[in-house]
């Protein structure tokens, strides 16, 4: 397939998640002429060696991402809130797995 007929197809981010994992994680991105194929490639190109049981994609234009020459300014206001860091709590000493 040449690269002119797939150049306007959107841009897809896939995510799998490993036999092994929980969460999925970003593994790549692919063209694709819609959602189906964009998994039916994702599951081609990105688990050949069995790597995972399930699969995500999301058209890249759907995300929305941080600015990360911003990130100073934008993670800053947490520093500010030291009740959500937990060394701000005593815990009784019978909770041992915590």
């Amino acid at each position: 397939m040449s690269s002119d007929m797939n150049k306007d197809w959107p841009l897809y981010e896939v995510f799998i998640r490993s036999k092994n994992g929980l969460d999925h994680k970003h593994v790549g991105s692919l063209h694709a002429a819609d959602a189906t194929m964009a998994i039916e490639n994702a599951r081609d190109v990105y688990t050949r060696r069995m790597e995972g049981n399930s699969i995500w994609v999301v058209e890249s234009k759907y995300i929305t991402a941080s600015d990360p020459s911003a990130q100073d300014p934008f993670f800053d206001p947490a520093e500010d809130k030291i009740y959500r860091h937990p060394t701000f709590y005593e815990l009784p000493e019978e909770l041992t797995h915590m």
